[in-house]
């Protein structure tokens, strides 16, 4: 990865290590990390939640506008969004998103949200994103890893068929995965758990029957992280050596954290390291 270390001027670091933060303050002028870990075998960009119009549209257009100028300069190989590209579903949200995102000088890959596909899914909204944004469920391989793009609203409020199609769709790309030992990571909106497996649901996570589900075929098929939004807070859990992560966002925060991404390394070990990188004040 190539870093411009001389990007910002006596400008301090803000890092977070992989396994549980608190809030922190942020100084008024901040950098991009340093350095990467020596045995990365690639570096990419994780977003939540741009969700443009739910923080002010001009707002959200501003810091969504602003990742994808500090990602340019990092140049991670591909950034991944987090679902609730925006906050609204229409024409000028779903245009100006894919406007913005037509800005990244590298690949970029989105799952949808709830508020991009409804809260309660239908055939018709499906329809609408793909035309719209594209694909809500698909994977792709990258330097022997496999990254699986999954539609969370799936899981959380079932469409007759649609649900079905995508869970045999996931079960099968995980075999492939694993039949090939890829490790796969898992690329989402909703968390499956907020803060333990057992907890009941609510709007925040997904269903209990089908979290345990998910977690019991994930464990079997080598999925070693699942990075998602939906919180607008950070959230960092571990489960049998699965990294969950659900980040912070460009749009709003309910914790005072930052509005920021969050840049991965992945290497030969897991944990994989991922530093928080703040939006610059512009």
């Amino acid at each position: 990865m190539n870093i411009n270390k001389n990007n910002c001027t006596r400008r301090k670091i803000l890092k977070t290590a992989s396994l549980g933060v608190a809030a922190i303050a942020v100084p008024s002028c901040v950098s991009i990390p340093e350095k990467s870990p020596e045995n990365q075998t690639f570096a990419f960009a994780q977003i939540c939640d741009t969700q443009l119009g739910f923080g002010g549209y001009e707002h959200d257009v501003k810091s969504f506008k602003q990742a994808v100028k500090q990602i340019n300069v990092l140049k991670p190989e591909f950034v991944v969004i987090c679902g609730d590209l925006v906050n609204t579903a229409n024409e000028k949200s779903f245009a100006d998103f894919n406007a913005i995102k037509a800005g990244f000088d590298m690949p970029c890959y989105c799952a949808p949200g709830n508020h991009d596909v409804g809260n309660q899914p239908t055939l018709a909204s499906l329809q609408y994103y793909r035309r719209a944004v594209g694909k809500d469920y698909y994977e792709f391989e990258h330097k022997g890893y496999t990254f699986v793009i999954v539609n969370t609203q799936l899981w959380k409020a079932p469409v007759k068929d649609e649900s079905e199609k995508h869970d045999s769709w996931l079960r099968a790309t995980l075999e492939t995965a694993a039949n090939k030992g890829s490790r796969v990571l898992v690329v989402a909106h909703y968390p499956l758990f907020l803060k333990n497996p057992d907890e009941a649901e609510e709007y925040m996570n997904l269903p209990l029957a089908k979290r345990k589900e998910l977690l019991s075929l994930f464990e079997e098929r080598g999925v070693v992280a699942l990075l998602g939004g939906h919180t607008h807070r950070l959230l960092i859990n571990e489960h049998k050596g699965i990294q969950l992560v659900n980040g912070e966002t460009t749009s709003k925060n309910r914790d005072k954290r930052p509005f920021g991404f969050r840049l991965w390394y992945v290497g030969d070990a897991s944990p994989f390291k991922h530093d928080f990188v703040p939006l610059e004040r512009s």
